[in-house]
């Protein structure tokens, strides 16, 4: 079953779901096409992966708007208001509450500052502060 897993994950996951669904309805076995190790390394990812989405999409929003910050003269502020507030509406979606303890807001800024570029239109950027302005929570409810 591991070969599956390593060669079409979507048949994979397919099958055990199947041998799944009969083990919760009752159907007692001891089925050795139940893939177990691959089973709980899916079931850990699936939040793994939430969690970097949700981050992933505060950054690009933290970015875009540093942008417009940085140079609010190019004629690309309403389109990099318009992306942040689109990163921040989906990172709201996303998020869940238990990702509040490990979504680290002043890190994500700090990345998204490394991030901008060093011209805009030939220009450098204006100045931006150095602590995130904003909390998670006016991250998400600003959406």
């Amino acid at each position: 079953m591991s070969d599956l897993y390593d060669t079409d994950v979507v048949l994979w996951s397919e099958q055990q779901a199947e041998l799944l669904r009969r083990l919760a309805a009752g159907e007692r076995s001891n089925d050795p096409a139940l893939d177990w190790e691959h089973i709980i390394e899916e079931i850990e990812d699936v939040g793994g992966n939430a969690l970097r989405s949700v981050r992933s999409l505060l950054f690009q929003a933290l970015l875009h708007q540093l942008k417009a910050e940085a140079w609010p003269d190019s004629s690309n502020v309403e389109h990099w208001r318009g992306e942040a507030r689109s990163f921040r509406v989906q990172a709201a979606d996303n998020f869940v509450s238990s990702m509040r303890q490990r979504i680290d807001i002043a890190h994500l800024y700090e990345r998204a500052r490394r991030a901008l570029p060093d011209t805009v239109d030939g220009q450098p950027p204006l100045p931006v502060s150095p602590t995130c302005p904003a909390t998670l929570d006016e991250l998400l409810a600003d959406a």
